[in-house]
């Protein structure tokens, strides 16, 4: 493949994102007040190309505006390392949020309701370490910092499955802190890993009809209520523990 090819089929994967509304929002807003290369758009485009391209630094991604395609669709000819960085400072936060909860929007809209009744969410949670000189807020370790995005993914089907919400929090917070936020539709179920437990929520879960799956602790003190049998053809495998 080409990279003309490549820059066109990256135009349509990318078009969503540049709707009519993101487009008015970024017009009445001074994102782009005084800036005469580098606009939020053209941002926005080089650094979804970098993340699709897998680019790893700043030098990397500067060098991809030196082909002809792309400084037809960005409009300048050169950017600098130093200028990607600068960018990297103005706040864009509330537009990128703003964007994100309009495509999960568009994407609630592509399946018809059967395929959403299985109320079925995946929540889960990711570190990025960031610079400590740069990201002093942004708290982890004495020489570390870090920011932690905590995820809940809707699973309309085994073959599509995206995310709903997201919460950013510094990478020092427990993941069980966003439990509240991410958990919260009864008649649901959701699944998490041990790093999410907490017993007392665990309980005012069970109270308000919101089901959840995850692995206990070793150390944890359980007591059965029933046993459920399992039948053959529900689709549940039963495991074997190996010693």
């Amino acid at each position: 493949m080409d990279k003309d090819t490549l820059l066109s089929s990256f135009g349509k994967w990318v078009s969503p994102i540049f709707s009519k509304s993101f487009l008015e929002d970024l017009a009445t807003s001074d994102h782009d007040k005084y800036v005469k290369k580098l606009t939020t758009s053209a941002y926005l485009l080089l650094f979804l190309h970098a993340q699709l391209q897998q680019r790893e630094g700043l030098r990397a991604i500067a060098d991809d505006t030196l082909g002809r395609k792309p400084q037809q669709e960005l409009g300048f000819t050169s950017i600098s390392p130093s200028q990607l960085s600068r960018k990297h400072q103005q706040p864009h936060s509330e537009l990128l949020q703003r964007v994100f909860m309009d495509l999960v929007k568009r994407i609630r809209l592509c399946f018809l309701p059967p395929a959403m009744k299985r109320d079925f969410r995946i929540v889960d949670a990711t570190t990025i370490l960031l610079c400590l000189n740069t990201y002093k807020w942004a708290t982890f370790r004495e020489t570390k910092a870090g920011v932690k995005l905590h995820f809940r993914l809707a699973f309309a089907s085994p073959e599509d499955v995206y995310p709903e919400t997201v919460q950013l929090t510094p990478a020092r917070a427990h993941d069980r802190t966003q439990l509240d936020t991410l958990v919260d539709k009864p008649g649901t179920t959701y699944v998490f890993d041990r790093g999410f437990v907490d017993c007392a929520k665990f309980d005012a879960f069970c109270e308000r009809q919101i089901f959840f799956i995850t692995r206990v602790k070793k150390k944890a003190a359980i007591r059965y209520l029933f046993d459920s049998p399992v039948h053959e053809g529900n689709g549940i495998k039963m495991g074997t523990k190996i010693k």
